[in-house]
């Protein structure tokens, strides 16, 4: 018997850790144009350029209860426990149908073992929490300590990243119209990162040239402080940014790091041209 990790697809995990680390994947949904498509199933690509020339912008759904219970039921027919990791409870309703899929296999199989955390966050500051619990799971460490590891995870990492445009925060409500006008004149750019579960402003500033200067000034500065876990670049649709800061974090860290496109759940609501970071420390963050 072993501990098998499920996340969503918002974490945004490579298709080789999943693999190496043996990670279930649940899909969260996208409605376009009245139709609607698994995220895994989507090319970021097509999607971002479809999505660009959509009046009305695309909506989202949480996995069925039925994938997120024939997942849950596979794994403990097999005799492993369940530690699932989803994309924080204040911005979807996956963490909560997650819960209710365990109660339904807790009904058939009352020795199941299952535990469901809010991951509070998205994208690879979910996915690291994914990652190092399933490399806990690998060594053989218990199901309680599977959850600490990732609990501690959470505790200790960041995301921040900056949109190109705030047309896609105004379409999904995140801003309003006249602070969108304004911002798109004065060329302010904020830079976003994830607290207590929900998008935030981490600080504003002029250009996008200006966000990143911050964003790498912040990650080295947490890493100097609290040590170094490891460090992803995320981006949207704009593979050449996201090379030329990952060779700059490259150069400062010295190791390699590594890229991945976020995908059209979370790439909805901030658009094509969004870049970040998310990483991970050693000891706990403020």
């Amino acid at each position: 018997m072993g501990v098998k990790l499920v996340t969503d697809s918002t974490s945004y995990i490579s298709e080789e850790l999943i693999h190496e680390y043996d990670i279930l994947i649940t899909s969260l949904n996208v409605i376009l144009q009245g139709k609607s498509y698994r995220e895994v199933s989507l090319d970021n690509k097509y999607f971002y350029e479809l999505m660009d020339q959509e009046m009305e912008i695309p909506t989202s759904s949480q996995p069925s209860i039925e994938e997120l219970l024939d997942t849950f039921k596979s794994i403990v027919k097999s005799g492993n426990d369940v530690v699932g990791v989803f994309l924080s409870s204040d911005m979807s309703g996956t963490y909560s149908s997650a819960h209710l899929a365990k109660n339904m296999v807790l009904e058939e199989y009352p020795n199941a073992r299952i535990e469901i955390v809010d991951s509070r966050t998205n994208c690879m500051q979910m996915g690291f929490q994914v990652i190092e619990g399933a490399k806990a799971a690998k060594e053989g460490k218990s199901i309680e300590e599977v959850v600490e590891v990732v609990n501690k995870v959470v505790k200790a990492s960041r995301f921040l990243f900056v949109p190109d445009t705030l047309r896609y925060l105004k379409k999904g409500g995140r801003i309003g119209g006249a602070a969108a006008l304004f911002g798109t004149i004065l060329q302010i750019r904020p830079i976003l990162t994830v607290r207590d579960g929900i998008t935030s402003v981490f600080e504003k500033v002029r250009t996008k040239k200006k966000a990143v200067n911050v964003i790498v000034d912040k990650v080295l500065d947490d890493i100097e402080n609290y040590g170094l876990g490891d460090v992803i670049v995320h981006h949207i649709n704009c593979a050449e940014e996201g090379r030329e800061l990952a060779k700059r974090l490259e150069e400062e860290l010295n190791i390699p790091i590594k890229i991945q496109s976020i995908g059209p759940i979370i790439g909805l609501h901030v658009g094509p041209g969004s870049i970040g970071v998310a990483y991970f420390t050693k000891n706990e963050l403020p």
